[in-house]
């Protein structure tokens, strides 16, 4: 599955994973960056609570949209497929400026969404410029291939990660959060050991990734980026390895990025700043 190619000539619009644990009140720079690349005091902004059961999460959201300027925010409690084929949830996507995908459960999400008129709309959406953020499940299921599960620990194993189908919105990654916080890098590993066509990016909480058209990313928060570069892997024994046995895996680049960091996922290309906000670049 390609990202979807839209019916305008406008750039793909941002695509926001969070890692989770996102900032609401105090410094909560993320949110409120998303806020203002969708219009600010213009912005139309769709919260899709369908990854858990909270009743008042949609609402949290909701309200604190709208205490950011943003001019309309609706929330579609969608909790069945069936929903996903609502007119006046459909109608509220169509005319968002931004769609936010909250967090709880990311199987929740893919088994609800997946494949429904709203899955599609958000692909278009975003084709057509407008901007997609998620945080928690709502980052994972961002790509084509979603982590859906796993085991802590930072050595690989056949068994390490479950992959499922994502949305889609964009197939050159795969997206792991609460990264740090719960020691998720032995699954990173073998999510990229087996599909190596994929960089892996691992997302602290309170931490995003924004996505620009270019397929350059820029970390925005108070955490930190993994990015598990698998361009120039040798060699893996993830296909012959019993399944809980490690796993080889050879010759990866490894790129930890803070806040003002970017990479480039086209060129793998990590710029970052030091204490004197001097740019350094290096190349793949």
């Amino acid at each position: 599955m390609t990202p979807s190619r839209g019916n305008t000539d406008a750039d793909r619009g941002y695509i926001i994973p969070i890692g989770g644990a996102v900032s609401k009140r105090k410094e909560p720079t993320i949110l409120e960056k998303f806020v203002k690349l969708c219009g600010g005091d213009r912005a139309i902004i769709t919260v899709i609570p369908t990854a858990t059961k909270l009743e008042d999460n949609g609402e949290i959201f909701t309200s604190l949209f709208t205490e950011m300027g943003a001019s309309d925010v609706f929330s579609i409690d969608i909790k069945k497929r069936s929903d996903c084929s609502r007119e006046d949830y459909l109608s509220n996507l169509r005319k968002s400026t931004g769609v936010f995908i909250s967090g709880g459960n990311q199987l929740r999400l893919s088994t609800i969404l997946g494949g429904t008129p709203v899955a599609k709309v958000i692909r278009k959406l975003n084709a057509d410029g407008v901007h997609v953020a998620g945080t928690s499940a709502g980052a994972a299921i961002m790509p084509e291939h979603m982590i859906s599960g796993g085991r802590s620990g930072s050595t690989p194993t056949p068994r390490s990660v479950s992959l499922s189908p994502g949305l889609g919105l964009t197939n050159s990654i795969v997206i792991d959060q609460h990264f740090r916080q719960r020691n998720r890098l032995g699954r990173l590993l073998a999510a990229i050991a087996y599909s190596p066509f994929l960089t892996g990016v691992g997302i602290d909480e309170n931490t995003a990734i924004f996505i620009d058209h270019d397929n350059t990313f820029s970390v925005e928060g108070s955490g930190a980026v993994t990015v598990v570069d698998p361009s120039k892997m040798n060699a893996t024994s993830v296909s012959s390895a019993a399944r809980n046995d490690a796993i080889n895996i050879t010759d990866i680049r490894l790129h930890i990025l803070a806040s003002g960091s970017k990479y480039n996922l086209n060129t793998h290309t990590a710029t970052v700043f030091d204490s004197d906000l001097v740019t350094q670049t290096f190349n793949k």
